[in-house]
C-alpha cells in the first residue's frame, strides 16, 4: 500500500454526489397486507373510478414499481375526498405510506398514517365491522414503519393492538400473521425465547391446515430464531420444513429466503461447503435483488475464510456491480457493509494500493448516507464505525478516533450496547498505539462494562449480525488484562491486579453461557466469601507472555510473568495432554510437567510457603484447563504431594462452605457394553464399594436409563450423584454427554434430569462425581466441558476424569475417597488429594496416568 493518503474531506464530497434511491424490505415480516374492505355492504363493494385507482395501486406495489403504486393511490385519496368516502380515504392513506416505506419517504409514511388513523377515528356512519378490520390492518402498516425506523418496541406495542383487534373480531389468521410480524421485534428487541414460544404456538395451530404463505412464513421465522438461540440441528429441520411448503405453493422468493436462512445455519454449524452450496441455490432463485446480494455478500465471507482467493476476487467483482443499482433498504446497507469488511480482510492478506481502501470507503460512505435516509441510527452506527476501522487499517488514527468516537455518540444514543462496546473497544485500540495507556484502559473498561450488561444479547443476537465470541468478544477481555498488567514502573498496582482478576473471571462466565448459548449463570453469580486459607492462582496466556495473578490469604496479592509465546505455552500442554495417558511417557510427563510448575508455581515458592496455605484454587485459562494441576512437577514432587488443589471457572459462579449433611449417593454405572461404548467391568466393584461406604441407591447397566435416573433423583433428596460411566467432555456444548444405558444424556438435558429435584427443595446435589470420562482429544477448550456438566447439573461440587484407561485404579481411588468423605474434619479437596496420594503411593498406580486425571471443580471445603 502506498502512503498516499485519503481524508474526509474526499469522503464529504463523495457523498455529496450520491445519488438515492431508497426501498424498504421488511426482513422477516410477511408481505403486507393491503387495508381492504370485506364486508358485504354493497356501497362500500360498489366498483368506481377511485376503486379502480386503489386496485391498480396494489398491482404496481406487487410488481414492486412503489412510485407507480404511489401516485395511483394519491389520485384515489383525491377521488374518495371528493366523494366523501372517510373509509376508503383511510384504507388508500394507509397503503400509500407502505409505497412511500418502500420509497424511503419516512416523513411521507408517518404523514399518510396519522392522517389515516385519524380518519378512521372521526369517520362516521360506517360499519364496526369494517371499521375495526382496517384499523387493525392500518396499525399492522404503521408497526412496519416502526421497525423500519428502529423503533422496535413501539412496533411491538402497535402490533399488540391490532392483534387484539383481529382476536376481537374473529379473524384467527390475521391473529397468526400478525403474531409473526410480533416476533420479529421481539429478536429485534433480544428476546428470543419471547419470540420462539410465540412462532411455536402460531405453527402448532397452522400445522393442520393447508400450506400457505403464513405457514411457510411461520416456519421460516421459527428456523430463525432457533438457530439464533443455538438448537442449530432443530433449525435446519425446521427451514427444511419451511422450503418444502414453500416449494409446493410454489413461492420463488419465500424459496429463495429459505435458502439463505439454511446457507446461514450452516454457516454457523461451520460447515462452508453447505453454506457456499445453499447461497449458490439462493442466488439462482432469488427474484429480489436484495435477498441475492446478501447470499453472496455471506458466500464471499466464506470464500475468504477457506482461502479460496481466486474465486474471491471474481465474486466481489459482481457484488461491487450490482451495488450500484440496488435499491435501498437495511437489509441491502447491511450487504454493503458486510461487502466492504470482506474486502478490509482481503486487503489485509495481500498488498493492496491506497486505491482499494478508498473503495472500501466509499462503500461505507454510501451505507452512512443510506441508513441516514432511512433514519436508521442503528445501521448509521455500525457503518460509520466500520468507516473507522478502514482510517485505523490505514492508520490514520485522528480520523478513526473520531469516526469511532461519532459512532459511539450514536450507539449510545439509541442505548445500542451491542454495536457500542465495538466502538470503545476500537476506541481502547486506538488510543493504546497512540500510547495513552490511561485512556485505552479507560475505553476497555467501559467494553466489558457493555459486555457484563449484555451477557444475554451475546449468546442470542440476530444471525445478521450474530457475535463471533472468539473473534469479537474474548478478545476485549484478553487485551484489557494485558493493558491492566502492564507494570508502570517496577511493580503492577494490586487495584490493577484486581480489576484483572475480576476480568479473568468474567471472561470465564461469558465463554460458559456461550458453550450454552444462553445467559444461564445469570441466576448463579454469587458475592463469594473467600477462603482465608486458600490462594486463588490465575495464569493467564497472552500473545507474548505467561502471566500469573496470585491471592494469597489476607488479600495480599502477587504478580509474575514470564516472557514465553503463546504457541510454546500451547505446544508443551498439548505435548503434555497428549503423554499424560500413555503407559510409557514418565520421562516426558516429569519434564513437561515441571517446565508448566516453573512457569505457574516456582515464582511464588516463598510467597506460598510463608502463607503457609494448604489450599490451591486454579481459574484457568485456554489450553492449561486440559492439564490436571496435581501433576505439576518440581524435580522431587508432584504438586498433589504438597496441596490440596481445586478448580473454578469463577469464584463468582460459587459460595465456598462446608456441608452439613449426611452423606448419601445416588449411583449411577454401565459395567457392560452399550451404546458402542466399551465395557467397563469394575464399574460393578466400584458402586458395590460406595454402598458399603455411605447410603446409596444403585443404578447398573439395564437399571440407568436417563428416566430411571431422573426419576430417582427427584424421589430422593441425596446429596450425591455419582455417575460410573462413559461420556465426553467438549468445548462444544452438542459434543458434551454422559452414556446411559438406553441414551447419551448431552449437557443441556442434565438441567431437566434435576428440573424437578430443584422444585422440590432449595439444596442444589452437593457433590456429582463422573468417574469414567474424557476430554475430547484436540480441542483446547474441552475441559469447558466439565464446568458445562457442573453447572448444568446444578452441582455445588464436581469431580471428573479428564481421561479414561483404567477402570480398575478408578474403584480403589473411588473406595478410598468415600472411606474418608464422612470426616468432617477433611474438605473435599483434602480427600480427593488423600485418595490420589493412596494411589501415587503404591507401586502398582504411582504413574500419573492412574492417579492424575481427577480434578475437584466448585466448592472445594
Amino acid at each position: 500500500m502506498t502512503r498516499k493518503k485519503f481524508r474526509l474531506r474526499i469522503i464529504k464530497r463523495f457523498l455529496s454526489l450520491l445519488l438515492l434511491l431508497a426501498m424498504f424490505l421488511g426482513a422477516g415480516l410477511l408481505p403486507p397486507t393491503f387495508a381492504h374492505v370485506t364486508g358485504e355492504n354493497s356501497s362500500l363493494q360498489k366498483l368506481s373510478y377511485a376503486q379502480s385507482l386503489l386496485e391498480q395501486g396494489s398491482k404496481f406495489y406487487e410488481a414492486e414499481r412503489f412510485a407507480e403504486a404511489a401516485t395511483s393511490w394519491q389520485q384515489s385519496i383525491s377521488a374518495f375526498k371528493a366523494n366523501e368516502d372517510e373509509l376508503r380515504q383511510a384504507i388508500a392513506l394507509g397503503n400509500l405510506s407502505l409505497a412511500y416505506q418502500q420509497l424511503g419517504q419516512w416523513s411521507e409514511a408517518e404523514g399518510a398514517i396519522a392522517q389515516s388513523l385519524n380518519l378512521l377515528q372521526t369517520a362516521k356512519n360506517i360499519d364496526t365491522k369494517d371499521s375495526s378490520q382496517i384499523l387493525a390492518q392500518v396499525l399492522d402498516i404503521k408497526g412496519r414503519l416502526q421497525l423500519a425506523q428502529s423503533k422496535a418496541e413501539d412496533a411491538l406495542d402497535t402490533w399488540r393492538v391490532s392483534s387484539d383487534i383481529y382476536t376481537k373480531i374473529g379473524d384467527t389468521r390475521a391473529v397468526i400473521q400478525n403474531r409473526i410480524n410480533q416476533a420479529q421485534a421481539l429478536q429485534t428487541l433480544g428476546f428470543y425465547r419471547q419470540a420462539e414460544k410465540n412462532l411455536r404456538e402460531s405453527t402448532q395451530i397452522l400445522q393442520s391446515q393447508p400450506n400457505s404463505p403464513v405457514k411457510v412464513a411461520a416456519l421460516h421465522s421459527l428456523g430463525n430464531v432457533v438457530q439464533v438461540t443455538g438448537d442449530l440441528e432443530t433449525s435446519r429441520q425446521i427451514l427444511q420444513q419451511s422450503l418444502e411448503v414453500a416449494s409446493s405453493l410454489p413461492d420463488r422468493e419465500a424459496i429463495a429466503d429459505i435458502l439463505l436462512s439454511l446457507g446461514n445455519t450452516a454457516r454457523v454449524q461451520q460447515d462452508p461447503q453447505t453454506a457456499i452450496k445453499y447461497y449458490q441455490q439462493t442466488i439462482k432463485t432469488a427474484t429480489s435483488p436484495t435477498t441475492r446480494i446478501q447470499a453472496q455478500a455471506n458466500q464471499l465471507r466464506l470464500l475468504l475464510k477457506t482461502e479460496q482467493l481466486s474465486a474471491f476476487q471474481t465474486l466481489s467483482s459482481q457484488i461491487k456491480t450490482q451495488l450500484k443499482d440496488l435499491p435501498v433498504s437495511r437489509t441491502a446497507i447491511s450487504a454493503r457493509i458486510n461487502f466492504a469488511q470482506s474486502l478490509m480482510q482481503f486487503r489485509k492478506k495481500i498488498a493492496a494500493d491506497t486505491d482499494s481502501w478508498l473503495d472500501i470507503a466509499q462503500l461505507l460512505a454510501t451505507a452512512i448516507e443510506q441508513a441516514k435516509s432511512l433514519q436508521d441510527k442503528r445501521t448509521e452506527s455500525y457503518a460509520i464505525g466500520v468507516l473507522g476501522q478502514v482510517y485505523e487499517q490505514t492508520q490514520q488514527l485522528s480520523d478513526a478516533q473520531n469516526l469511532t468516537q461519532q459512532a459511539l455518540l450514536i450507539a449510545q444514543d439509541i442505548d445500542a450496547k451491542d454495536i457500542g462496546y465495538q466502538w470503545q473497544w476500537q476506541l481502547g485500540r486506538l488510543l493504546k498505539t497512540k500510547g495513552d495507556t490511561k485512556g485505552a484502559v479507560a475505553a476497555y473498561t467501559e467494553a466489558v462494562n457493555n459486555l457484563q450488561a449484555l451477557r444475554s444479547d451475546l449468546v442470542a443476537v440476530n444471525s445478521a449480525v450474530k457475535f463471533s465470541f472468539r473473534e469479537e468478544v474474548e478478545p476485549v477481555y484478553r487485551q484489557l488484562v494485558d493493558l491492566l498488567l502492564q507494570s508502570q514502573g517496577n511493580q503492577v498496582s494490586s487495584e490493577n491486579l484486581e480489576k484483572a482478576s475480576n476480568t479473568i473471571e468474567s471472561l470465564q462466565i461469558a465463554e460458559l453461557e456461550n458453550f450454552f448459548r444462553n445467559n444461564c449463570l445469570n441466576a448463579q453469580i454469587v458475592n463469594p466469601k473467600k477462603d482465608p486459607k486458600a490462594a486463588i492462582i490465575y495464569p493467564f496466556i497472552l500473545p507474548d507472555r505467561l502471566e500469573v495473578i496470585l491471592q494469597l490469604p489476607q488479600q495480599r496479592w502477587l504478580h509474575y510473568s514470564t516472557p514465553v509465546v503463546k504457541e510454546e505455552v500451547e505446544t508443551t500442554l498439548a505435548q503434555l495432554q497428549e503423554n499424560l495417558p500413555k503407559p510409557h511417557t514418565l520421562r516426558q510427563i516429569q519434564s513437561l510437567s515441571q517446565k508448566v510448575y516453573k512457569w505457574l508455581i516456582q515464582p511464588a515458592e516463598a510467597a506460598l510457603a510463608e502463607s503457609q496455605t494448604p489450599t490451591l484454587v486454579f481459574v484457568l485459562d485456554g489450553w492449561l484447563r486440559n492439564i490436571p494441576m496435581a501433576v505439576l512437577y518440581d524435580g522431587k514432587q508432584y504438586l498433589v504431594e504438597k496441596y490440596n488443589i481445586a478448580l473454578t471457572p469463577s469464584l463468582q459462579l460459587i459460595e465456598p462452605k462446608t456441608s452439613e449433611k449426611e452423606f448419601k449417593a445416588i449411583a449411577a454405572g454401565l459395567s457392560e457394553a452399550s451404546s458402542g461404548f466399551s465395557a467397563l467391568p469394575n464399574v460393578k466393584l466400584e458402586l458395590e464399594q460406595i454402598r458399603s461406604q455411605v447410603p446409596s441407591s444403585i443404578l447398573l447397566n439395564q437399571e440407568f436409563t436417563s428416566k430411571t435416573l431422573q426419576n430417582r433423583i427427584n424421589s430422593l433428596s441425596f446429596p450425591i450423584v455419582h455417575l460410573a460411566t462413559h461420556g465426553q467432555f467438549s468445548s462444544k456444548a452438542e459434543e458434551t454427554f454422559i452414556v446411559a444405558w438406553d441414551e447419551r444424556i448431552y449437557v443441556k438435558k442434565l438441567n431437566e434430569l434435576v428440573r424437578t429435584l430443584e422444585q422440590n427443595r432449595p439444596e442444589a446435589i452437593e457433590l456429582l462425581i463422573l468417574s469414567a470420562c474424557q476430554t475430547a482429544t484436540g480441542d483446547e477448550q474441552a475441559a469447558l466441558g466439565i464446568a458445562g456438566v457442573a453447572f448444568q447439573a446444578g452441582a455445588r461440587s464436581t469431580i471428573a476424569s479428564l481421561w479414561n484407561l483404567d477402570d480398575e485404579s478408578t474403584a480403589v481411588l473411588m473406595n478410598q475417597f468415600y472411606q474418608e468423605l464422612g470426616n468432617k474434619n477433611l474438605t473435599k479437596a483434602e480427600v480427593l488429594r488423600h485418595a490420589q496420594l493412596a494411589l501415587l503411593q503404591n507401586p502398582k498406580y504411582k504413574r500419573p496416568r492412574f492417579w492424575a486425571p481427577y480434578v475437584l471443580l466448585g466448592n472445594w471445603l
